[in-house]
């Protein structure tokens, strides 16, 4: 049967693929966490100023986690506590442009592990620096810090080349898989999988088609 035959070259396609894919998932998983970390930072940076020109205690971000969370309601992340942490990010990065460039570019639970063990601005940033060339998890993250791994390797902040996470790191497996991101995108668990079938379906047709004769699409299952 013609539709069985396997070109020469298929199987470099297909690793070239694979990766193509991978790291595809990560920049995407990257763009929409940048968006999250730098909403809550927004947030965060809100409620400060109200809290300084108007006095806002804690009653009233209480309040305001429960008006959030009944507007939306799929929302994980406008819990009372996290909306503190929002406040508390915003305090602790008063420069935009850096939460872009650094605690933008790693998951928000790194941010919080962050914000509650390390103080140091400098030493925050080099960790920051760390999990992503190195593809920390949240829970090597905490572990390194607990065991001071700052004070026994770090050194002072040289310029750092922002990179993408390996495909296969840690990181990157965190932030595809981070809850939070598919609540801020706010699908439900059918869109979800009736979403990712369409356009898994479309791009094998491409694919098919551009592999030309030799290969068929049969059912959509």
């Amino acid at each position: 049967m013609p539709n069985q035959i396997v070109p020469a070259d298929y199987e470099q396609l297909l690793r070239e693929l694979k990766n193509r894919i991978r790291s595809a998932q990560v920049k995407a998983a990257l763009a929409v966490n940048r968006e999250l970390v730098l909403l809550y930072w927004q947030i965060g940076r809100e409620i400060l100023q109200r809290q300084g020109q108007e006095g806002w205690g804690t009653k009233v971000i209480d309040r305001l986690a429960k008006d959030l969370k009944q507007e939306f309601p799929e929302m994980m992340g406008f819990s009372s506590r996290n909306l503190k942490y929002m406040r508390a990010f915003a305090e602790a990065w008063t420069d935009e442009q850096i939460v872009q460039q650094l605690a933008a570019q790693i998951p928000w639970f790194h941010n919080c592990i962050l914000l509650d063990k390390v103080k140091p601005k400098p030493e925050r940033i080099w960790y920051i620096q760390q999990a992503i060339s190195n593809g920390w998890s949240r829970a090597v993250l905490e572990h390194q810090i607990e065991t001071k791994l700052y004070q026994r390797q770090g050194k002072a902040i040289t310029n750092f080349d922002l990179t993408l996470p390996q495909p296969q790191s840690n990181l990157a497996q965190q932030l595809i898989k981070d809850l939070y991101t598919f609540d801020f995108l706010t699908l439900s668990q059918n869109a979800q999988e009736r979403d990712l079938e369409k356009a898994l379906l479309e791009r094998i047709r491409s694919f098919l088609l551009e592999l030309g004769i030799g290969f068929a699409f049969v059912g959509s299952q």
